[in-house]
């Protein structure tokens, strides 16, 4: 047991204090055993429905066992250290060599909330009123400035999309690599020292997991405590997917060259593809994920991605934050992926209708090839080159069963002027109808390889045939 440990002790309420109702997380939840008692068959979670019903009453998380709650803690630890509970500090004081924290927090919180103990160092910075805090060991500084960064980034963008953040402080706080993990409480984020404290952060253009932890945790101050899904499918989209969004979307405005966001976007879309053949029970279409990290981190974040690049960030920036107004820390009924829909749906022009649909509510995959492409020099100077595509769209039922559909999608053509694809030149998006195409375009300079989807924004089953390198026409 890690939960009590000399320098690094970090528990949750669950772990000690009582919860009110019944609790179906302690059911039997393996096919087999609950088979062997002669127990039904155990949905991993209720339907998804619309309108209000009486799953509307819960959220997914305590499902009617508690809504928004007050937290008041005073908590007492060694004299070395320093003890944290969530919300603000409101005193503290020494009394039998001990030292003793008085917390509350600033604003009604989901009955989630941890305690931490360690002799930390402490680094601060105030942004608009807020208090930035990393609690560290002394022998990790070394990142601590960054995450300090990266904690204003991740405000800076939240704000200015999404709303207001309610808590007068954001703690990053250190814990021991017994568990490699970053986890979201109200206002305090206890981060492993394995994923961020002592990892080689050298060359930050290559390795952002920082960031992108920060960027993630941080968004769940808003995705989930702030507005928290039904119990029911979909719920976890609204939580897990747009808060891996959102650290999408916080990297994509510090990263100098956009062809960086594919390596990004890639490491989620392999999460998917690998989840999906792994699969036990059934896979869902997103809006009807069943807490499934697969489809609502790896899948989400890669739609949500997309879906900004075809309609604009401010269009589903927009949807999302309307979402949140809507439901911002209200008690039940709570909403489900019906009602994010209904705020995205107006965003959506109807040329690209067909992608609510496609992306949300179907099991939707691409099969881009690029069979060739080659060049030839015109009188002009310019440059012709031909590109031999094929385009196929694939719906899947839960079963994995894959049919081909008739394709008419807005997918990207692209070149790239250099051998490691980080030089975009010439992007177009063109309309598909048809499964093989031949497309030529003039261009002004000679380009190294050509490209279906040269950004890898949609969920193709291989991207390595997506991108050729383009040869001289015989």
């Amino acid at each position: 047991n890690t939960k009590i440990v000399k320098n690094g002790s970090f528990f949750n309420n669950g772990d000690i204090l009582p919860t009110m109702g019944y609790n179906e997380g302690y059911e039997l939840s393996d096919k087999n055993t609950r088979k062997k008692y002669d127990l039904p068959e155990k949905d991993r979670m209720p339907e998804l429905t619309e309108g209000v019903t009486d799953l509307h009453m819960g959220n997914y998380i305590f499902n009617g066992q508690s809504d928004f709650i007050n937290v008041e803690t005073v908590i007492s630890t060694s004299g070395n250290q320093t003890a944290i509970a969530p919300g603000s500090l409101i005193n503290k004081w020494e009394e039998n060599g001990r030292n003793y924290f008085h917390y509350k927090v600033d604003t009604p919180s989901l009955n989630f909330y941890s305690f931490m103990s360690a002799d930390f160092k402490i680094k601060k910075r105030k942004w608009n009123g807020i208090d930035i805090e990393i609690y560290y060991d002394e022998k990790h500084p070394e990142n601590v400035d960054m995450m300090l960064d990266a904690v204003e980034r991740s405000l800076t963008y939240f704000t200015e999309h999404f709303g207001p953040y309610f808590h007068k402080q954001c703690r990053i706080i250190e814990f021991p690599r017994y568990a490699s993990f970053a986890q979201a409480f109200p206002g305090t984020m206890p981060y492993s020292e394995a994923i961020g404290f002592v990892i080689d952060l050298e060359d930050e253009t290559e390795n952002n997991v920082v960031d992108a932890v920060i960027a993630h945790e941080m968004a769940h101050q808003y995705w989930a405590h702030q507005v928290i899904g039904a119990y029911m499918q979909g719920s976890t989209m609204l939580s897990e997917g747009f808060s891996e969004y959102s650290s999408l979307m916080t990297l994509k405005n510090i990263t100098e060259n956009p062809m960086k966001m594919r390596e990004f976007l890639k490491y989620n879309h392999d999460r998917y593809l690998r989840g999906r053949s792994g699969e036990r029970l059934k896979e869902l279409p997103l809006y009807q994920v069943e807490n499934q990290g697969y489809i609502h981190y790896g899948k989400g974040s890669v739609i949500l991605y997309a879906l900004q690049d075809y309609i604009g960030e401010d269009k589903v920036n927009t949807a999302m934050k309307g979402f949140l107004e809507e439901y911002r820390y209200k008690g039940p009924p709570y909403p489900s992926s019906h009602d994010f829909l209904r705020h995205l749906e107006p965003q959506v022009p109807d040329s690209l209708n067909y992608l609510i649909k496609d992306w949300f509510k179907e099991i939707t995959l691409y099969d881009n090839r690029l069979k060739e492409a080659t060049y030839k020099t015109l009188d002009n100077g310019k440059y012709e080159i031909t590109m031999e595509i094929e385009s196929s769209k694939i719906k899947s039922d839960s079963l994995g069963n894959e049919t081909k559909v008739p394709i008419n999608d807005w997918i990207d053509i692209g070149f790239f002027m250099d051998s490691d694809e980080e030089k975009l030149y010439q992007q177009q998006r063109l309309k598909f109808d048809k499964e093989t195409s031949s497309i030529t375009v003039q261009l002004d300079s000679l380009p190294v390889k050509a490209a279906i989807d040269p950004r890898h924004i949609l969920i193709d089953r291989v991207f390595n045939d997506n991108i050729k390198s383009i040869s001289q026409e015989d």
